[in-house]
């Protein structure tokens, strides 16, 4: 629809023999755009960037630093939010970015499989991704294709082909978040019904990966779980006996405290204090949202 848009940039750039320009029929989609530019490609790397991101003037040369060892298929850069300063969900997005790249994704790279480089900014071998287009393309849930988690599913297919996949602190890319609780969670149910179709793929390489790999997978999908049953006991006691539980309270808050105290620490910044009111969030909206994804994974 905002096809009129593009007018003035395509005019501008299209001289210029770096540059050249797919227009596509009709809106098809993330990946359908992604396999048509790869396929038309001819460089030795491919940077994948959303729409909506800014690089830091030195992240192809740090990506393409990391790439040039050939065991690696993909490396991902480090992620902040560009509106950061909007409202208080996307202060608390941006530490959450924070915390997946640096905590999440710096401890996956030191076993050689980032189990997601994110799409706003991640560099792959295209070598690598002409072999697995086809798989790429042909993406199919319950006999319905996907179409959407693009990154995680093209990571794994990465990963089984026998690459290591790798993420680069000092490749920083700022994207546009979410600056209201609605967008935020469709992004979220996004990820999440994504998530849960890719988890037995990643399942079955676990067997070669490190053991380190496979608890953190574990620990991702029990995690949540072992949090709902906490949140339901409490909730069947307080029904049942009008007492409050206590400790279920006074643990995850220690355990809220704790965590932001060592990001705060590590980041060397106190506003990730703040990050604590994000467990609210995660028990009242995110736990639910997780489990209606759970029961919706067939929906696009």
């Amino acid at each position: 629809a905002n096809r009129d848009a593009l007018v003035g940039v395509h005019e501008e750039y299209a001289g210029d023999p770096r540059f050249n320009f797919i227009a596509l029929p009709k809106n098809v989609g993330k990946r359908k755009a992604q396999i048509a530019a790869i396929r038309r490609s001819c460089g030795d790397l491919v940077l994948n960037v959303d729409s909506d991101t800014i690089l830091a003037p030195d992240v192809i040369t740090r990506l393409a630093l990391k790439m040039q060892d050939q065991a690696v298929g993909a490396a991902m850069g480090q992620l902040a939010a560009s509106n950061r300063s909007e409202t208080w969900l996307t202060r608390l997005i941006d530490m959450e970015y924070w915390l997946a790249c640096n905590e999440e994704r710096a401890a996956q790279a030191r076993f050689g499989a980032v189990m997601c480089c994110c799409g706003p900014c991640a560099m792959y071998r295209r070598s690598a991704l002409v072999s697995l287009l086809d798989q790429y393309e042909t993406q199919r849930f319950r006999g319905k294709p996907s179409d959407f988690g693009e990154d995680r599913h093209l990571t794994i297919l990465m990963l089984k082909a026998g690459f290591r996949t790798e993420y680069v602190p000092e490749a920083v890319a700022a994207t546009v978040v979410p600056n209201s609780m609605g967008p935020y969670l469709r992004q979220q149910l996004r990820w999440a019904r994504s998530t849960f179709r890719d988890t037995l793929l990643a399942f079955q390489l676990l067997r070669g990966l490190n053991i380190y790999l496979t608890l953190d997978v574990i620990g991702q999908n029990i995690g949540p779980l072992l949090l709902s049953l906490s949140i339901l006991a409490g909730l069947a006691q307080f029904v049942t006996t009008g007492t409050v539980p206590w400790t279920a309270c006074l643990m995850i808050a220690a355990m809220t405290i704790v965590r932001c105290s060592v990001a705060a620490f590590r980041a060397r910044q106190l506003r990730f204090l703040g990050f604590s009111l994000h467990t609210l969030i995660n028990i009242f909206l995110l736990l639910p949202l997780k489990a209606y994804a759970l029961c919706t994974l067939s929906n696009s």
